[in-house]
């Protein structure tokens, strides 16, 4: 059996020390080369185009040519997978939210502040191995096959005391999949919790950034917050999230507790809480990612009676976490992310329980 070679990667940042440091821990693993750093984007061009690379970390502030600015040419011209490495701050992490609208795979942080090199080099080894098995072509802007549904008079099954909750998990290509799903929801649709691979402060970026474009109101979630119509809660990075049921209403619980798949929030430790909190009274979706993190949650929320939904391989950026729901029998039903808000508001209205 031919030996698969390893993952090309070129770092593009601006700081010697951290091209050093991410050169050092990258080059811990078998199955990934760094085969060159580069200081600034015209650098990059230039080895990209003689060391063609499999994967690029890139740096979102640089000099000459800033990182943003850079993605989107590269991913005009040369689409490529790329991983960017940012700070913990608020301004890059609206910046980073941007890099992923403009193509890049996922975001990881840079060494320093809190973290240390080996944790920076664990998530940015799975972020690597995750954007070389992405799908990465021309960008495309997130948009709903349909327009934004109305509120509607029939919709009173989530508007009741015994409403449905919809719980949604993804996380390579994710932010791009559930920005389309949420855009075809109506300004009154289901309760909605999210769990999204993010690191911690970036999933703020991301709720706002939601916010701005869809007619539900977008948040990132906070202890005891209620899960009502209207709303979509997104887990804070670093923390996990789980939904509690209180008389006739549900509320998420914000918590630490030890990374479920290398992932801290989890999408199974979102999706075991609603299996057992709302039962046939959820929907669970499972979205585009690398590896198997929500397949059995989901599986656990169909054998309680809820209705489960998961992406195809077709529409998927990275066919893992649904791929793996399929295969343990999660999936009720197997949707293209196109047609997966209708069919969402469908598994809603429907007294079906037929996911049991």
């Amino acid at each position: 059996m031919t030996e698969k070679r390893p993952i090309r990667v070129l770092v593009v940042d601006d700081s010697a020390l951290v091209r050093q440091v991410l050169t050092r821990e990258l080059s811990r693993y078998d199955d990934i080369e760094v085969v060159g750093t580069a200081v600034d984007p015209y650098v990059a061009r230039e080895k990209i185009v003689r060391l063609k690379p499999d994967v690029i970390t890139l740096d979102i502030e640089m000099p000459r040519m800033d990182g943003l600015s850079f993605l989107e040419k590269l991913m005009k011209h040369y689409p490529i997978p790329v991983v960017v490495a940012s700070s913990l701050t608020p301004k890059h992490s609206e910046a980073a939210i941007r890099a992923l609208e403009l193509g890049a795979v996922e975001v990881v942080c840079k060494p320093g502040s809190q973290y240390s090199a080996p944790d920076v080099s664990g998530q940015l080894v799975r972020a690597i191995r995750a954007a070389a098995a992405a799908r990465v072509g021309r960008r495309q802007e997130p948009e709903a096959s349909d327009e934004v549904a109305a509120p509607s008079p029939e919709r009173k099954r989530w508007l009741g005391a015994g409403r449905k909750v919809v719980a949604i998990g993804a996380s390579t290509g994710g932010t791009r999949a559930i920005e389309t799903v949420l855009r075809s929801f109506p300004p009154d649709g289901p309760g909605t919790v999210i769990v999204q691979h993010m690191p911690e402060h970036f999933t703020a970026s991301f709720a706002r950034r939601l916010n701005e474009v869809c007619a539900m109101e977008v948040r990132e979630g906070k202890d005891e917050d209620e899960v009502v119509p209207g709303v979509a809660l997104i887990a804070p990075g670093d923390w996990h999230m789980v939904l509690e049921r209180r008389g006739a209403q549900y509320v998420v619980r914000i918590k630490k507790g030890p990374p479920v798949h290398h992932q801290r929030p989890a999408v199974d430790v979102l999706f075991h809480s609603v299996a057992k909190s709302a039962g046939k009274n959820a929907v669970g979706v499972l979205l585009t990612g690398m590896g198997c993190d929500g397949a059995q949650g989901l599986l656990a929320m169909r054998q309680s009676g809820a209705r489960t939904l998961v992406q195809d391989e077709e529409s998927c950026a990275v066919f893992g976490m649904p791929k793996e729901a399929i295969r343990i029998g999660a999936a009720e039903e197997v949707v293209p992310l196109s047609r997966m808000g209708a069919a969402i508001l469908r598994a809603v209205e429907s007294d079906d329980d037929s996911g049991s």
